[in-house]
């Protein structure tokens, strides 16, 4: 059946690839982002595909403005049943070049839009006892990274929040389900148009991965939300599980060259636009649609080994048993055959 589904960040980037891949099951899909010029394209897009779209636009760390999108996506679409958070904003630059007012809008998008998110999504779900919250979260929620020490912060922040609220859940055995699905380098705009303070054109720490791939594993998220959280991509798993067993190498590792990889090999304008407090795909006479990626699309993987895994894992591991039984069958077979010819 159809379901409604409110998608935050869903002008660009991986919200834009999220709302598409709900849209393309045939799901009804709020739209929540500042850029009206890109939810206004992602509802065409959705339309196209014969799914039902609305645009709400809100600041996610506006908590009366998040309410007002909700109320206004139950009484077009129904009653909410998924609520994916996606929305987020940053700046790239050392810890000591970033304002105090920078760094506090920052943890507003990044974290407490989290919070107003799920505060929202949980009015409307835990009365009727039923309905999914998937929190797009990243591997710097585990391990930080130099130049993102307001972002990694925030990511940091919703995971903690998130497990409490999951624990809250489960002691009042309520269905609300929620669940974290913790992303890899993705190629986005945001590369383009957040705030930044360093000399080169910033970009993701490869490997990079195309929005599709993240969007897969969110709605997968969605339909199987029992499970704490998702990993997607090889770089998000290792890096985890690096931090786990080595932190104090990592932090070595990184100091060395995590300035270098967040930065491609061509300057930076002085003054380039950014977004941190007001898009780049508003309303004006510049605005204009950014879609689901960014400058990055020669270098981005489109797939993920670990990715699939980690969806099929429970199809995949009997499949693969059976496949070693009939292997094993086999040469035992071909064993005692050779052995009866001699």
């Amino acid at each position: 059946m159809p379901r409604t589904v409110v998608v935050t960040g869903a002008s660009a980037g991986v919200g834009r690839a999220v709302a598409r891949e709900f849209g393309r099951r045939g799901d009804r899909v709020g739209l929540v982002a500042r850029g009206r010029t890109g939810l206004r394209a992602a509802a065409a897009e959705l339309h196209e595909m014969g799914a039902e779209a609305v645009v709400a636009p809100a600041d996610m760390a506006d908590d009366a403005a998040v309410r007002a999108a909700a109320d206004h996506i139950e009484s077009v679409l129904g009653p909410i049943d998924v609520w994916v958070n996606v929305a987020f904003a940053s700046v790239f630059a050392p810890f000591t070049e970033i304002g105090p007012e920078e760094f506090r809008r920052v943890t507003e998008v990044s974290y407490l839009g989290y919070v107003n998110g799920t505060r929202e999504a949980l009015a409307r779900m835990k009365p009727r006892g039923t309905g999914t919250i998937v929190q797009v979260g990243s591997a710097l929620g585990t391990r930080s990274i130099p130049l993102q020490s307001a972002y990694c912060g925030a990511k940091h922040a919703v995971n903690g929040f998130t497990s409490s609220v999951r624990t809250e859940l489960l002691h009042e055995k309520s269905r609300v389900r929620i669940t974290v699905v913790q992303l890899p380098a993705v190629n986005t705009p945001q590369f383009s148009w957040t705030l930044s303070r360093l000399p080169r054109h910033p970009q993701p720490v490869p490997p990079i991965y195309q929005p599709e791939v993240a969007a897969r594993a969110v709605v997968h998220a969605a339909d199987h939300p029992r499970r704490k959280q998702y990993y997607v991509g090889a770089s998000t798993l290792l890096t985890i599980l690096g931090e786990k067993t080595a932190a104090g190498l990592l932090d070595r590792y990184l100091a060395r060259t995590g300035y270098d990889a967040q930065q491609t090999d061509r300057s930076a304008p002085a003054h380039r636009p950014h977004n941190l407090w007001e898009p780049l795909d508003g309303d004006g006479e510049d605005a204009r649609d950014h879609g689901a990626h960014g400058v990055f699309d020669d270098s981005a993987r489109k797939s993920s080994v670990q990715a699939w895994w980690s969806r099929h894992a429970r199809t995949a591991c009997p499949a693969l048993a059976l496949g070693a039984v009939a292997v094993a069958a086999g040469v035992r077979g071909r064993a005692g055959r050779a052995v009866a010819r001699r």
